[in-house]
């Protein structure tokens, strides 16, 4: 089926998503690896994605694990870091889509508070022309709702969406709602799927 829009995840497809590299440079692995065992920085994570507030909940955390108190508190203070840099050869096929008059969508796991603060740092985030950021809608990836919330607004057959993300259990609750799917593993091989499926020329994609 033809690819009518095109749906972006934006952690490590545009923007490199890495806590464990920002803590492995401040604390060493070893440190880094005792914390990610003790406290439920993920779980945490995931609650800011769904809406919880930011600063509440490393706050929360960092009380209540009192010995790990600076490091957790970093996760709210150095977020930026974590979330950084941007992939710039993603961003390029994001405008050369764009650009062919090719509509392009985020849905995408982010907090309120963390998406704000990505939006400043990163302008091309405001550049899609939907995004469905899930601590505005209060579900997140692989829920199953948050993907029908998009087929059901977008104006788009679920099979003429062609969807990329890093996860592959994300992947997997789009191809099975008929999504076309692509598993991101680095822009050259989502490149190489953009021009297979006819939306960008090689030297569009280059």
């Amino acid at each position: 089926m033809t690819v009518d829009m095109v749906v972006f995840d934006i952690g490590n497809v545009l923007i490199e998503w890495n806590p464990e590299r920002f803590y492995d440079a401040r604390i060493g692995e070893a440190r880094r690896a005792a914390l990610f065992a003790e406290v439920p920085l993920l779980e945490m994570n995931d609650g800011v994605d769904r809406g919880a507030d930011f600063l509440g909940s490393v706050s929360a955390l960092a009380a209540a694990h009192p010995a790990w108190s600076e490091e957790i508190m970093c996760w709210h203070d150095n977020w930026i870091e974590m979330a950084s840099p941007a992939i710039d050869r993603s961003v390029r096929l994001l405008r050369a889509l764009r650009a062919r008059g090719v509509p392009v969508l985020a849905l995408s796991n982010f907090g309120v508070r963390t998406f704000e603060i990505a939006s400043g740092h990163y302008p091309f985030l405001a550049e899609f022309d939907h995004r469905y950021i899930s601590g505005h809608i209060g579900m997140i990836k692989p829920e199953t709702q948050i993907y029908e919330l998009l087929e059901t607004t977008c104006g788009v057959a679920p099979g003429a969406l062609l969807f990329t993300d890093d996860r592959a259990d994300n992947c997997a609750v789009a191809a099975e709602r008929g999504w076309q799917v692509h598993l991101f593993e680095g822009p050259d091989g989502w490149a190489r799927r953009l021009v297979a499926e006819g939306l960008l020329t090689e030297e569009d994609a280059a």
